[in-house]
């Protein structure tokens, strides 16, 4: 069974920071591209960033230069360290697996075969106040 699992949310004031943690499962993590996505309220779900198989990563421009991505593969896990948040950056984030950036799906196992899937996980609010 695939599983992500993110913390590190909660209420910050603006200027202050944040790191989000994913922990996945059930996927061949060290060959999966991952990615944080986010949802504000009335809004659409939005890319924040993305990290490749090999490192490469990729951030959206409202967040270049405060937020940073990484991956542990010994950990299987995703991180995003966010700082000098700001209000606008309210949001639902969410971690996704699945093979960014060509979004075509991460490896998994399923009863001794290999398969391919997307998969998000439940999402961390976090909530910037002045």
């Amino acid at each position: 069974q695939v599983q992500l699992v993110e913390s590190g949310g909660g209420s910050v004031q603006a200027g202050g920071s944040l790191e989000l943690s994913c922990v996945a499962s059930g996927i061949i993590f060290g060959s999966c591209g991952l990615a944080w996505y986010r949802q504000a309220p009335g809004k659409e779900r939005e890319l924040v960033s993305g990290i490749s198989s090999d490192g490469t990563t990729s951030y959206a421009d409202s967040v270049k230069g405060r937020f940073t991505i990484s991956r542990d593969n010994a950990k299987n896990t995703l991180y995003l360290q966010m700082n000098n948040l700001k209000l606008e950056d309210t949001a639902v984030y969410d971690c996704a697996a699945e093979d960014w950036p060509s979004r075509s799906g991460c490896e998994y196992y399923r009863r001794g075969f290999r398969y391919k899937g997307r998969f998000r996980g439940q999402g961390t609010q976090v909530t910037v106040s002045s």
